[in-house]
């Protein structure tokens, strides 16, 4: 019998729980807003593109979850207070906060950059998160419980892999989490950030000047782990354990989801080893 329970408890790892998903329309955010509803969770999708968040949230409910979607532009602290508001009024709890919702500008070299480009990227990518940790977190830190994931990127921990304000927001994000976990976890609330490997999503080849197919292709033969190639949904999973229990003394952590990618230079070996 209780080996029954372990493997239910396994299986709907978010029973009962309340999340809000940043940036929950596309990508990332749509994959994760899905795979928590399949895990029990109450959903909360928050977006501008208020059309495809609502598509998602219908065919949540349609799957038999529970969904509901916002409007919400993560620049914006009226609009994240509401959204974290309009959870606990829905729902009269709420106990995760992914802060997901990111935007990145054209490549061009530093020295060609704007300021304009560098404050829109971190009005997003870092006041964004900055106002989801605060507003969340205030919410989580009353109830003792919570946990809060912050969308990095593997240019967190690794220079020229894309254009230089993403970078320095993403280094920023990592920062703000490590301190937010020292802050909020004396009240018993977690904040922990995942950081992908490069996706070939529609924003992020928009950025580069690359199609779909370019884009994975150029990840796949830079890839240091072979016979994987890394989707939307495998961020989500990763999302799922740092929101579950099961990472429940997981604290100002950075889980980097790369395939071993940002651990090491291959360049050097590739040339070495190229006619051997």
């Amino acid at each position: 019998m209780k080996s029954s329970a372990v493997l239910s408890s396994l299986a709907r790892r978010l029973e009962g729980k309340v999340a809000i998903i940043t940036g929950g329309a596309s990508g990332i955010g749509e994959s994760t807003a899905r795979l928590f509803a399949r895990h029990g969770a109450k959903v909360v999708v928050a977006d501008i593109q208020d059309e495809n968040g609502q598509e998602v949230c219908r065919e949540i409910v349609g799957d038999g979850g529970v969904a509901s979607y916002v409007h919400c532009d993560v620049s914006s602290e009226a609009d994240v207070q509401a959204t974290v508001e309009t959870a606990l009024r829905s729902h009269g709890r709420l106990d995760i906060m992914f802060n997901n919702a990111g935007t990145i500008v054209e490549y061009r070299p530093l020295l060609d950059i704007d300021r304009s480009d560098f404050e829109k990227v971190f009005s997003v990518n870092v006041i964004g998160v900055f106002l989801g940790v605060k507003h969340a977190g205030r919410a989580m830190a009353s109830a003792g419980r919570g946990s809060i994931i912050n969308t990095a990127s593997g240019a967190s921990v690794m220079a020229a892999m894309t254009v230089s304000p993403y970078t320095a927001s993403k280094h920023a994000v990592v920062g703000l989490t490590r301190d937010a976990a020292v802050e909020l976890g004396r009240c018993g609330v977690r904040v922990n950030c995942v950081s992908p490997h490069l996706l070939a999503s529609p924003l992020a080849c928009r950025a580069l000047g690359m199609d779909t197919r370019a884009m994975e292709d150029a990840v796949e033969k830079s890839s240091v782990l072979s016979a994987a190639a890394l989707k939307a949904q495998d961020i989500a999973e990763a999302v799922l354990y740092l929101a579950s229990d099961e990472s429940r003394y997981v604290n100002g952590h950075n889980l980097v989801v790369d395939g071993g990618y940002t651990t090491t230079n291959p360049s050097l070996g590739a040339h070495l080893f190229a006619s051997s």
